[in-house]
């Protein structure tokens, strides 16, 4: 699997989504690789988490700072197409909580993870994937580039086993 989110970078600092262009701050990191058969390509992917409360490029595109591509929100979540897929579909499921990670989540955040599951399987339906995968990277060792819970709903194709 690739990177987390597909804001990529050049190292400058600068970042690009789309047509807009952003300037890096110290809570994201510029550089963002691929973790691919079970290792992590570039130090800042897998690294560790930031400080608690840290602001993600997640978190700003749920508060709509950034653009996205939405294809479902309400008021817990939003869908987001993922700019740079590994499949001819594939989406991401952010909550607007800022959860850093699911191994950090509550009991509190039981029905909010619930229905993360939920609309990952009702925007593939509108999306009329016939399958799918879901994936949720987790910690260092999981490869986790943005430390904003999100689910990666990847499908339109037939998927290989092992995935990394």
């Amino acid at each position: 699997m690739r990177s987390d989110h597909r804001l990529l970078g050049n190292g400058s600092g600068v970042m690009s989504l789309g047509s807009t262009r952003l300037k890096a701050t110290q809570s994201y990191s510029t550089r963002v690789g691929c973790c691919t058969r079970g290792h992590c390509e570039m130090s800042e992917v897998g690294a560790e988490a930031p400080a608690e409360g840290t602001d993600t490029i997640f978190g700003k595109i749920t508060r709509k700072e950034i653009p996205a591509t939405i294809l479902h929100e309400d008021d817990l979540c939003m869908a987001i197409v993922d700019i740079n897929g590994v499949a001819p579909v594939h989406f991401l499921v952010l909550p607007k909580k800022p959860l850093q990670r699911l191994s950090k989540s509550s009991v509190e955040d039981k029905a909010l993870l619930g229905h993360l599951l939920y609309v990952a399987q009702d925007v593939a339906k509108k999306q009329s994937l016939a399958g799918f995968r879901v994936v949720i990277n987790d910690g260092k060792e999981g490869c986790q580039s943005v430390y904003h819970l999100h689910i990666h709903v990847i499908g339109g194709r037939t998927l290989s086993w092992p995935p990394g």
